[in-house]
């Protein structure tokens, strides 16, 4: 059970709480790479991201009422009301399946009948929303490409790019990394009293360490993955975040993401850090300290 900077909830929390909150713990945490507290980019602030977690959170707590494909496809237009730019397409893609389980099912357990009951439409109305979200770096792929009219369900879709794409790779693994490594690495920093804030970056790091970022694969290569992935492996191994010598690291870390114009912003672990804290949220039977319930964008 995950401990010290989150405690135990003392009343039910409605769904769209629980999404919007996981949201904003995760663009509020001091996260290497990633739009956070003092770190914006040219293009998109703190403020853009919760205000983006507000417009879909009645979305897609609203999943189990329609298709997967039309929830997904509703978030997508919903963000694009408040802000102008791509801020949570990889969210929407992690949440929406998770959202869709019934509550009284634990994630790990429902979300294999949501994803092998997606169809066709769901596919369409997906290609439809990633193309309205205009995310950075899509290349083309030999079958079932997003420029393409899909011809296959939306879980057989996802195994296509599963290879490329860590998201993706949900939909064909039952969020493995997700619901098993994440959760399990999200718990083991809620046991060493570190507080929550740097609990989140230290698992957004473990997450690099172990998988790259799909994005960085994406903008820049995959060659530029594997050395972030080595970079946070490094940083890991310094001793931070518990040994407070290896401080200037992390500091390191981070400003070389940040580099080349942010183009090594690692995207897709920050959306992995949304749908992990969601599930930690809804299935741990946790809420996190403090007055995260209480925060709204400006």
């Amino acid at each position: 059970m995950m401990t010290n900077s989150f405690t135990t909830a003392c009343s039910p929390v409605s769904l769209v709480e629980l999404i919007e909150v996981a949201c904003a713990m995760e663009v509020m945490s001091p996260k290497a790479g990633n739009v956070a507290p003092g770190h914006g980019f040219a293009d998109a602030s703190i403020v853009d991201y919760l205000k983006s977690a507000r417009a879909i959170a009645p979305v897609l707590a609203t999943a189990c009422e329609q298709s997967l494909g039309e929830t997904i496809f509703k978030a997508v237009q919903a963000t694009r009301e408040v802000v102008n730019h791509n801020t949570n397409l990889g969210i929407i893609l992690l949440l929406a399946p998770l959202a869709t389980v019934p509550r009284d099912r634990p994630l790990s357990e429902g979300i294999f009948k949501v994803l092998e009951s997606t169809t066709v439409a769901d596919s369409r109305l997906v290609y439809a929303a990633i193309r309205m979200a205009q995310p950075a770096g899509l290349g083309k792929a030999c079958e079932q490409d997003l420029n393409d009219e899909p011809t296959r369900n939306l879980q057989e879709c996802m195994m296509f790019a599963a290879e490329r794409d860590l998201i993706a790779a949900q939909y064909a693994n039952g969020f493995e990394q997700v619901l098993t490594c994440g959760f399990d690495w999200l718990t083991e920093t809620g046991a060493i009293g570190l507080p929550q804030p740097l609990q989140i970056s230290w698992l957004a790091v473990r997450l690099l360490a172990a998988y790259g970022d799909s994005l960085i694969g994406r903008k820049c290569g995959q060659q530029m993955s594997d050395v972030v992935r080595e970079k946070a492996q490094k940083l890991l191994d310094s001793g931070w975040p518990i040994q407070h010598h290896a401080a200037p690291q992390f500091a390191e870390f981070d400003a070389f993401l940040r580099e080349d114009g942010n183009r090594r912003n690692p995207g897709t672990t920050a959306d992995f850090i949304a749908a992990i804290l969601f599930a930690a949220l809804r299935d741990g039977g946790l809420i996190p300290a403090g007055d995260w319930f209480k925060r709204k964008p400006d």
